[in-house]
């Protein structure tokens, strides 16, 4: 009997200027479907990293399922800002602020921090996750000035959501802290690519509720010119779509229940922003009419630099 693979060559992806290669980037990356199996990777099937800010969607979940969203008239867009990574426009900060508000919860509540140059909490890129977090606990009657803390009650409701999602104790995953003060946890890459297989499924009313809200807003999950913004504006509602720091990007093809998972070994944004590309383009999730648009925005980086991707998922 043949040994199952865990590991094939990874993407490499190249920065030429000029047309000389000037540095080199690796990156894995994993698809898998809803009910976990592994469908097609690059690299190693291990490979785990922090989900960063990926997580964003589930830890957003409580606040359907809690009741809050009914109870304080919340609307998609406000659930779409609970799920980004904004850039604290105002536009976005107002989002949050009418979370706070509708929730009877005074600005002054977020703990996450002043971004330099910025005057509020409510600017920083993480506000809305943070304010989806004091809406439930405002709704089920828990202190809030302890929410951040692993083991306050939000944080171990979003870590059992997280767990069934997976069916496994949530208990097991490593958490620490995020540059939010916010936990975040350590996962295999296709656990992250379950979660968004889950996502966008259509079999979870909830998880159907969260990504149509981002899908329809995106310009609330990111911003204007940025990768999960464009990717979910050019293909019009089919992906749904959730950049993580250092290198994690996270993507659904909704309907289908399957979910791409990558990471950038260096971290590197623009390394996991070309290789999701290459990678929906591989796997037939954008058109090369998509592709091409999108390479123009994240693969040519200037009349100098251009980046090239070499490297293709392998089925499993």
């Amino acid at each position: 009997m043949s040994k199952k693979r865990t590991q094939t060559p990874e993407v490499e992806v190249h920065l030429l200027r000029e047309g000389i290669v000037e540095s080199i980037h690796q990156v894995h990356a994993l698809v898998c479907d809803d009910r976990g199996r592994v469908l097609s990777f690059a690299g190693h099937c291990e490979t785990a990293s922090f989900i960063r800010s990926s997580l964003k969607p589930f830890q957003a979940l409580p606040v359907i399922k809690s009741g809050a969203f009914e109870e304080f008239n919340l609307t998609d867009k406000d659930l779409a800002i609970i799920c980004a990574s904004h850039q604290g426009t105002v536009e976005q900060a107002r989002q949050v602020f009418n979370i706070l508000w509708r929730s009877d919860v005074e600005p002054d509540a977020l703990q996450c921090p002043i971004p330099s140059g910025k005057s509020s909490p409510l600017q920083h890129g993480c506000s809305g996750k943070h304010a989806g977090m004091l809406a439930v606990c405002q709704q089920y009657g828990w202190p809030l000035k302890n929410y951040l803390r692993r083991r306050s009650p939000i944080q171990e409701y979003i870590l059992k959501i997280v767990g069934e999602l997976l069916q496994m104790p949530g208990a097991e995953f490593i958490g620490v802290q995020d540059d939010c003060g916010a936990p975040t946890y350590y996962m295999q890459l296709s656990q992250m690519a379950t979660l968004f297989a889950h996502l966008s499924s259509g079999e979870n009313l909830h998880l159907e509720r969260m990504s149509r809200a981002m899908t329809h807003h995106p310009e609330m999950v990111a911003g204007e010119g940025l990768f999960d913004t464009e990717l979910m504006k050019i293909t019009n509602g089919q992906l749904v779509s959730k950049a993580g720091a250092e290198g994690v990007q996270c993507i659904g093809r909704i309907g289908e229940g399957m979910g791409l998972a990558i990471k950038s070994l260096d971290g590197s944004k623009r390394a996991k922003y070309a290789t999701a590309i290459h990678l929906l383009m591989q796997m037939g999730w954008i058109t090369p009419s998509m592709s091409d648009s999108l390479a123009e925005k994240f693969i040519t980086l200037d009349e100098h630099k251009r980046l090239e991707i070499v490297g293709e998922l392998t089925l499993v």
